[in-house]
């Protein structure tokens, strides 16, 4: 079983891992047949990962992580629903997990399809339209504060998802604000493989 660590500690594991990936020599830990049975009956992830659904975004691989090491949570853009506050809030008080990272990246599709929308005034059709709506927010702080291109729109989408969870959970704020959980939003950069932080709430 997984060691319970403090949401500091997950952070700092969490940095280890992209370290190693960054520099090619990730050690694909807990990923044998032996670690796959100890988590038949139980499992203790050290950490929640909410990320965007992009292919490029694999969240063990770039945190060079094993079988039971973090739950993973992942949508188009890292939009938050009501699903997604179902799962994050179960990790936290089911699982008891310390530290909650929103994963995003540059070059993201959804946040460019929203910018595309906002600027031609073309919405998209069916459930992609629900995705632009959520994301809209964000694009629109970012250029209110300046940001117009499409990474540094990413960095802002994380932030204000980051507070959005925190605002409208009160399982979650309850736990951050009790020290038992912390949330830190991250920039993923595709060329570099390097995670960034960009946003905090709690203890890290």
């Amino acid at each position: 079983m997984t060691e319970q660590l403090t949401p500091a500690q997950a952070w700092h594991r969490l940095q280890e891992g992209n370290a190693r990936f960054v520099a090619a020599d990730s050690s694909h830990p807990n990923q044998d047949a032996s670690r796959r049975r100890t988590l038949v009956h139980n499992q203790n992830p050290f950490a929640v990962i909410f990320g965007c659904s992009d292919s490029r975004l694999a969240a063990e691989i770039i945190f060079d992580l094993g079988l039971g090491d973090v739950f993973v949570v992942r949508t188009a853009g890292q939009v938050i629903d009501d699903a997604v506050l179902g799962s994050l809030e179960y990790s936290v008080s089911v699982l008891g997990v310390p530290l909650i990272v929103i994963l995003g990246h540059d070059n993201c599709g959804a946040v460019t399809a929203t910018m595309d929308a906002i600027d031609t005034g073309n919405m998209p059709t069916g459930f992609l339209r629900d995705l632009v709506e959520r994301i809209t927010p964000s694009v629109l702080t970012a250029r209110r504060d300046g940001t117009t291109e499409v990474n540094g729109t990413a960095v802002e989408h994380v932030r204000q998802t980051s507070k959005r969870l925190v605002d409208s959970s009160r399982v979650i704020a309850d736990a951050v604000e009790a020290g038992s959980t912390a949330v830190v939003g991250v920039s993923y950069r595709l060329a570099e493989g390097k995670v960034v932080r960009v946003s905090g709430f709690g203890a890290l």
